[in-house]
Order: structure tokens, then C-alpha cells, then sequence
């Protein structure tokens, strides 16, 4: 436990460091996020502010880890490696979201195959590394026990990675949305890998937790700077790595249940529009929009979605450690 808060303490501090000379970086190069109007228009405000600033705590978590593979595990290279490699698919996102720059639409179908191509292919080779490498087939019932999957788990393993990398990105729309909620699904699983007796594994995700909340300090409302897909998708693919790491898949949705409500309530508002013939359930998708503009202010929505992301951390924390 003394070796995971000196990794943490570590990661926080060297994101801090690291976070004034990226956001003077990103606004010297003009890397601003351009409105792009799937934001309610009060968003049309926030054009040209600094994105990619996830770099910082990518960075902090890269070098955190690195030290901690040398001196206990190198298993820990595995989440490491996936949110580098998520980061720079994010960053190839981004670079068609700043402002003043020719950019794609987003919609194109050579752009669709080759950004849905990588991210399973990503997937893949995670689900390989996890059961042909570290020998993982289970799934964990809480409370029931185990059941294995056999070669089953390789697809299962993509599809879940998949789908809750994607809901888990859209959650970034708000000023320390993503960073805080993420910071807290990451210190619930540090604390079922140390529980488990992984104490390189609790280390990282202490780390990263750790990371995401000193990037609180820039991105905090009003932000100086955005995470962007590069932060997100990092974030994201490195949360579900470790989850699967752990056996504990299953309480993503527990422990992420705000990136679950998140992506379920995208999915759902598309569904019913296309079956509804152009009707919506929500004002606004995904969810954290409608309840800005049901009235709650910016600073409000944030705040109780990371108590909801806190409940969802208890519960999959005791969820995982029962007996």
C-alpha cells in the first residue's frame, strides 16, 4: 500500500508539473477545439480551447509505470502499451476537431472502417496478451464465484472492450467530467488489485487515478485546456484493461456506471430516432447535455455525476471483495 501512494503521489505531482508547459505548447501551436454543434450553442463559447491536453497525465502514468515495471511487474506494460496506443488513435481524432484547420466530417466511410478498424483491432491483441500471455478465461460472479469461457473469451473480451471504450469516451463533453469520474472507477479497481495481492496492478491504477485528478487543476471549470479523444481514448482502454486484469470485468458497469448511463443513453436516443421516425428521448444526447438543458448549470451536472461515478465505486468495490 506505502509503494502504490508513493506511485500515485508520484503521478499527481508530475502532472502537475508537466501541465503549465503543455498548455502553453498546445495554445503556441493554436491546437484549439473548434465547436463543432453537437454541443448545446453555449458550447460555441468554449471554441479554441487547447485540446490534447491529456498528453500531461498520459505522460505522468508512462513514466510512473515504467519505473514500477522495472521494480515489480512487468505485466503492467500491457495497460501501459494500450493507452498509448489509444491515445494516438485519439490524437488522430483530434486533429480534425481544432479550430481554423481543414478537417473531416467524421462520417466518411473510409475514415468509419480504418477508426473501427484499429480500435477492434486494438481490442484483439489486448484479448490475446490477456489470455495467451497472463492466462485469463474467467468470468467473476461476484458473490457466486468464477466461470470459465474457454476460447470464448477472446471475442467476449473484444466485444466488451469495444463497446465500453466507446461509451466511455462520449462522457468527456464537460469541464472535469471525464477526469474526475475516471479517477475514481481507476482508485476502485487500485483498490481490488491490491485487496487481490496485485500490488503492481493497485500501483498503476493509483497512478492513473492520481494522474486524472491533478489534470483537474487545468481542466476544472472553466477550463484552460481539453483532455481530448487523446486523453479520453487513453483513459478509457486503460481503465478496461486493468478491469479484465483483475477478473472483474463483469462491474465495469458498476464501477463506470456513469460512462454506462453515458453510452446506453446515446445509444438508446439514436435507436429511437430512427425507429421513431425523427422523435427523441432526451433534449439532448448523451445524457450529461439533457440535464444541462432540463437547467442544472455546467458545475452541477459535473458534481453529481461524480457522486454517482463515487456510488458506483463503493458498490464495485464491495462487490468484488465479498466472499
Amino acid at each position: 500500500m506505502v509503494y502504490a501512494s508513493a506511485a500515485a503521489f508520484a503521478a499527481m505531482l508530475l502532472t502537475l508539473a508537466l501541465g503549465r508547459p503543455v498548455v502553453a505548447a498546445l495554445r503556441a501551436r493554436k491546437l484549439g477545439a473548434a465547436y463543432s454543434g453537437d454541443e448545446p450553442e453555449a458550447y460555441a463559447a468554449k471554441a479554441g480551447t487547447p485540446t490534447m491536453g491529456g498528453i500531461m497525465f498520459v505522460a505522468a502514468i508512462a513514466i510512473v509505470a515504467l519505473v514500477i515495471s522495472g521494480d515489480r511487474d512487468r505485466d503492467i506494460l500491457l495497460p501501459l502499451l494500450g493507452m498509448l496506443a489509444a491515445a494516438a488513435l485519439g490524437a488522430v481524432d483530434d486533429l480534425q476537431t481544432l479550430v481554423g484547420r481543414a478537417k473531416l466530417s467524421g462520417h466518411e466511410t473510409w475514415f468509419w472502417l480504418v477508426k473501427w478498424g484499429a480500435l477492434l483491432g486494438l481490442g484483439l491483441a489486448v484479448a490475446l496478451v490477456l489470455h495467451l500471455h497472463l492466462d485469463l478465461e474467467d468470468a467473476v460472479l461476484p458473490g457466486l464465484g468464477r466461470a470459465s469461457l474457454g476460447l470464448a473469451y477472446v471475442p467476449l473480451a473484444v466485444l466488451v472492450f469495444v463497446a465500453a471504450t466507446s461509451g466511455a469516451v462520449i462522457t468527456d463533453g464537460m469541464d472535469g467530467l471525464m477526469a474526475g469520474v475516471s479517477a475514481l472507477a481507476y482508485g476502485a479497481y487500485g483498490v481490488i488489485a491490491l485487496g487481490q495481492g496485485q500490488d503492481a496492478l493497485g500501483a498503476f491504477c493509483l497512478a492513473a487515478a492520481a494522474a486524472a485528478a491533478a489534470f483537474l487543476w487545468y481542466n476544472a471549470h472553466p477550463a484552460q485546456v481539453f483532455m481530448g479523444d487523446l486523453g479520453a481514448q487513453a483513459l478509457a482502454t486503460g481503465l478496461v484493461v486493468v478491469a479484465f486484469m483483475t477478473e472483474h470485468w463483469l462491474l465495469l458497469p458498476v464501477i463506470g456506471v456513469v460512462f454506462f448511463v453515458e453510452g446506453l443513453s446515446d445509444v438508446l436516443q439514436i435507436g429511437y430516432f430512427k425507429l421513431s421516425g425523427g422523435r427523441r428521448i432526451l433534449k439532448m444526447a448523451p445524457v450529461h447535455y439533457h440535464f444541462q438543458l432540463s437547467g442544472w448549470p455546467e458545475t452541477q451536472v459535473v458534481a453529481r455525476f461524480w457522486l454517482l461515478g463515487l456510488a458506483g465505486a463503493f458498490a464495485g468495490v464491495a462487490l468484488a471483495l465479498t466472499d
